[in-house]
């Protein structure tokens, strides 16, 4: 007979339950857009009726391993999100907001 997820987790002692918690958080913290949209409980044929375009076209996306940063947001968007590009270095991270507002045909004339 399978044991419940509460039980075993009962059992585990203090630093192993620590130890998964931190795994869990990791996991959650990068996943794949399917993954992701499955974590936040759409179908394809929701993100495709939010994006208005046809299901096996949100699935050929969440395959794709280089697309334009605009589907990617979109897609993003979609699921309810908002996308933030950073970069990362030794003495810490910058984001590039270059391209937050590729739609605000004003965006360029900023100063």
């Amino acid at each position: 007979m399978a044991k419940s997820y509460r039980t075993l987790r009962a059992r585990m002692s203090p630093d192993a339950r620590s130890r998964a918690n931190e795994k869990a958080r990791a996991m959650l913290q990068a996943m794949p857009l399917a993954e992701l949209r499955r974590a936040r409980r759409l179908s394809q044929e929701q993100i495709a009726a939010i994006l208005h375009v046809k299901q096996a076209s949100v699935s050929k996306l969440e395959r794709r391993t280089d697309m334009y940063i605009s589907t990617l947001r979109g897609f993003v968007k979609a699921m309810g999100g908002d996308l933030e590009i950073r970069a990362r270095f030794p003495e810490g991270d910058v984001t590039i907001d270059q391209f937050e507002d590729i739609d605000d045909p004003q965006r360029d004339a900023r100063p």
